[in-house]
């Protein structure tokens, strides 16, 4: 009985993996063939020559070189402020936090993972709103608001996966370091960390794919369609989430609908290449930290 449970769970793991693939692999399948014409070097740059916008020299305004950058710009924003208060975080609340107070902010980042984006971008949009009316008038939307925004967002998923990766070391590794004289710090930076920095790595690359495709937020809070490149966090900008959601709604003709479903595969090509950037830096780290 036992084995035929074990079997089951494991042709049910397989299906559904297969599943998962053969979705994945109908939707690109889709957009390439909605989509797949568009992909030149016209789409990206326009009647723009590829090396004066990549050297900043002329403007691209019929391209999606704008929208490419201002995601990029979004994402790594986002995660820079994220990334260092989650995992932050997630250390406090594994070695640090106990009790009734442990119980608190657990519950608190449990109700935050559940706020829709849209709530976190209306969040966004009533922060520049009173800045705007009490500080300066000079402050509006912008790539700024929308990074902090969004590292709202993210960051109960950078704390719960750092939190849980701690808690699942092996006691008996945990206890190592101390029982050697290490202090909890020294435990924390040289045994702990490295031996979790597989889950960590991955909890930044959910919440990496989560910036790159969020829309309701950055709609909010400072996406424009014809933007341009922002000259600072301070200024509008695009990027291509709002880019596609702009087309899909007010598209004229086919033509335009297509470079919609080219933007949506220029996504997914950006989201696969951070994610293969992150698992180099993981395998990277994991080498670094634990055979040094």
């Amino acid at each position: 009985m036992r084995r035929f449970i074990e079997s089951s769970i494991t042709v049910f793991s397989w299906a559904a993996g297969l599943l998962l693939t053969l979705a994945l692999l109908t939707l690109v399948g889709y957009l390439l063939k909605k989509g797949g014409s568009t992909l030149d070097v016209s789409l990206i740059f326009g009647d723009t020559a590829p090396l004066d916008a990549l050297m900043l020299r002329r403007q691209v305004f019929d391209g999606l070189f704008p929208a490419i950058i201002g995601t990029l710009l979004l994402i790594t924003g986002s995660m820079l402020i994220a990334i260092p208060v989650g995992i932050a975080a997630g250390i406090y609340m594994a070695e640090y936090c106990s009790g009734r107070i442990k119980s608190f902010f657990s519950l608190l980042f449990d109700i935050l993972a559940g706020v829709p984006s849209i709530v976190v971008g209306l969040a966004g949009l009533s922060l520049t709103i009173f800045l705007h009316r009490y500080f300066s008038t000079q402050i509006t939307t912008s790539l700024l608001i929308s990074c902090l925004s969004l590292a709202l967002l993210v960051l109960p998923y950078l704390i719960r996966t750092t939190q849980t990766a701690l808690e699942s070391i092996d006691p008996l590794i945990r206890r190592t370091a101390p029982a050697l004289g290490a202090s909890r710090l020294q435990n924390i930076v040289r045994v702990l960390l490295p031996n979790s920095i597989s889950e960590i790595v991955g909890g930044i690359i959910l919440a990496t794919g989560r910036c790159a495709e969020d829309t309701a937020v950055i709609m909010l809070t400072g996406a424009v369609a014809s933007a341009g490149l922002p000259r600072s966090i301070f200024n509008q900008y695009e990027a291509l989430p709002f880019y596609i959601y702009y087309i899909s709604s007010q598209y004229t003709g086919p033509e335009e609908l297509a470079r919609g479903y080219g933007a949506a595969i220029l996504l997914i090509l950006i989201c696969a290449g951070l994610l293969l950037t992150a698992l180099w830096m993981q395998r990277r780290l994991t080498t670094l930290l634990l055979y040094r």
